[in-house]
């Protein structure tokens, strides 16, 4: 009888001491079990934010047609400058600094940034770049900038073909119009076709990018250069 009453005695107190034991079980067991189920996807497709590089330079001499060729020439002439901003020089006649990024008739007229040039027209355009070229061949070594034109093209197009053929390594042409040479079609979307001897050299598609965004993008660039370049510098030869 005395064993059975000490045991009968001990019983309640071990109950108690095992109490938060089972807790910590039945929690365990709870949450493995009778976990809520993970809410149901909200549908639609992921997004990311990091996107393909983008070179302006891939091709020698590119003209654009369809819906999507303005905003195509407004993502490359940006990307010459954000991306190469320090190895590069965009050269934009102003018709064309005005059709794609809305610049106003006298808007940085006096803009002396390394990595810009904005001439009066497409033929001032390619006289520097004319004179630039042969300076460089004259000169007898390769210098840092490469040099991309953003322009239509007008009726201009043989004289950028020569132009491009004598340095295709240190020059590079983007091109609106009736350019008759390579070109790439760009829909609405901003889906790219190129000819298959050109396949793989631009993203399958480009983003699209309204004048007034570019023309933001356009202005942080050219600040962020400035704050890069030697005042002593601003002003000197563009090469």
């Amino acid at each position: 009888m005395q064993p059975l009453l000490l045991l009968g005695l001990l019983f309640p107190v071990m109950a108690v001491a095992g109490y938060p034991f089972r807790r910590r079980i039945c929690a365990f067991a709870g949450a493995m079990f009778f976990a809520p189920p993970l809410p149901p996807p909200t549908g639609g497709n992921a997004y990311f934010s990091h996107r393909p590089a983008i070179d302006p330079f891939a091709i020698s001499a590119l003209g654009l047609t369809g819906p999507g060729a303005s905003d195509t020439a407004r993502v490359l002439a940006l990307a010459a400058l954000e991306e190469y901003g320090d190895d590069a020089l965009l050269v934009i006649p102003r018709s064309a600094a005005i059709s794609l990024f809305g610049l106003s008739e006298d808007e940085l007229l006096d803009e002396s940034t390394a990595g810009l040039f904005i001439p009066g027209n497409l033929d001032a355009a390619l006289a520097y770049l004319e004179t630039e070229l042969a300076i460089r061949q004259g000169a007898g070594h390769s210098p840092a900038r490469r040099l991309l034109l953003v322009a239509d093209c007008e009726s201009e197009s043989e004289r950028i073909r020569r132009l491009v053929a004598q340095r295709p390594s240190e020059v590079s042409a983007v091109l609106l119009g009736d350019w008759p040479a390579e070109q790439a079609a760009v829909n609405e979307d901003g889906l790219v076709a190129l000819p298959s001897n050109l396949a793989g050299r631009l993203p399958q598609r480009l983003p699209a990018m309204s004048r007034s965004e570019a023309r933001d993008r356009l202005h942080t660039a050219i600040e962020a250069q400035r704050r890069k370049e030697p005042p002593y510098t601003r002003r000197s030869s563009r090469r």
